[in-house]
């Protein structure tokens, strides 16, 4: 429902941009980079405090604060007249959500550590469903209703996302626990973490995914545009485009979480992010919507390899208790990436033309898959499965 939410404005927001005009005389392209890289920079500033907190005192309660902070924010989306006030409205919500880090950091803090590929994959059904609907309903209602109706869908959905987290999920954790992280610093808790063997390479890749990814989401509907005679359906055939990746990366995610498992994350992926270097690359030579739109969904495809095992290997590489620190630091990595992704992405774009976009997206997914290839550890427990991840990662205390 989240990811429904969330994701039903993607398909638009380089478009409302245009239609709300700017106060301060910048372009479309960079409003837009700004409206993307805005909320991703704020979101990589409070994350790894988010992160610290969620093992501190929970990590329902950061769950729940993602979704109802969400919900206001959004709301208030519909309401703004200029860019620049979506752009300050984005950049704190930022601030106030990380819904996906807070749900990692939980479901990694209760499933045994051999199947956690297998576990994130299944987490990742449920983003990806979200983001497969949430583009399609975004577009379909703003060509439809307008644009301001998608805000108010959002913000209601994810204020009852919200309600069902705090009257349906019992989380079992030990304030105990807790209590003696509180006595710890944060900085001595992150330094920590980094010493673990694969962890600081696994963030490296986190970074070059999510700049992948997001490089092309700024110009993405004024391509297609591009590609069209009739714009009557831009909104809708965009939604289509970016909502039959995150279809195809649901249905992959599964399958390839569990491949992980068996095989071994690294394996997976090398040959994901390679194979997502040629695709994207592709993508800068389509002549037609439809061609774009099958691309896509081999992006997803491989993308079901890729964010999962990210997550998966981040589990197997830290010793237990320190889920929340971890992925709160991944979700700042992350949101690193998005941050720098749609400013470079639109930069490409005024540069050199909306191909060149796709090309330089390539260019980064196969030095990512090189980079993993050469200095990324395998996880032991792909190879040792049964056996408790502390029995073969964890550290001497004094290390954290």
């Amino acid at each position: 429902m989240v990811a429904v939410g969330f994701s039903s404005i993607f398909p638009f927001l380089p478009l409302y941009v245009g239609q709300l005009g700017s106060t301060s005389g910048l372009g479309v392209e960079i409003l837009s980079g700004l409206v993307y890289s805005a909320q991703s920079f704020t979101m990589m500033l409070a994350s790894p405090f988010w992160g610290a907190l969620a093992d501190r005192y929970g990590r329902k309660l950061m769950v729940g604060r993602s979704m109802f902070g969400g919900a206001i924010i959004l709301l208030a989306m519909a309401f703004v007249t200029s860019a620049e006030q979506l752009v300050a409205l984005r950049a704190i919500q930022g601030l106030v959500t990380g819904t996906i880090a807070a749900a990692n950091a939980l479901l990694a803090s209760i499933t045994p550590r051999q199947h956690t590929g297998y576990a994130m994959g299944m987490l990742q059904v449920g983003f990806g469903t979200g983001l497969a609907f949430g583009p399609l309903i975004g577009g379909a209602a703003a060509d439809l209703y307008g644009y301001n109706t998608v805000f108010y869908l959002t913000a209601a959905m994810l204020a009852l996302a919200g309600m069902m987290v705090a009257l349906g999920v019992q989380e079992k954790f030990d304030p105990r626990q807790g209590k003696e992280r509180r006595k710890s610093s944060l900085l001595v808790e992150w330094r920590g973490m980094l010493s673990f063997p694969g962890v600081w390479i696994t963030f490296l890749m986190r970074f070059f995914t999510s700049l992948g990814r997001m490089m092309i989401m700024p110009i993405i509907p004024l391509f297609i545009q591009t590609l069209l005679v009739d714009l009557s359906r831009l909104n809708t055939l965009t939604g289509l485009v970016l909502g039959i990746a995150s279809g195809a990366t649901t249905i992959s995610a599964v399958f390839l979480g569990k491949l992980g498992d068996r095989i071994g994350y690294r394996k997976v992926l090398v040959a994901c992010t390679g194979l997502l270097g040629g695709v994207y690359a592709l993508q800068g030579f389509v002549s037609a919507w439809w061609q774009l739109l099958v691309l896509q969904a081999l992006v997803g495809v491989a993308m079901g390899g890729v964010i999962p095992l990210i997550s998966a290997l981040l589990a197997n590489y830290v010793r237990a208790g320190g889920e929340g620190s971890v992925y709160g630091m991944d979700n700042s990595i992350n949101a690193a990436g998005r941050a720098v992704a749609p400013l470079l992405g639109a930069a490409v774009a005024t540069g050199w033309g909306y191909p060149a976009t796709f090309l330089a997206t390539g260019s980064i997914f196969v030095a990512a898959s090189l980079l993993a290839a050469w200095r990324l550890p395998p996880s032991r427990l792909a190879t040792v499965v049964g056996v408790p991840r502390q029995a073969t990662l964890e550290q001497p205390e004094e290390e954290l």
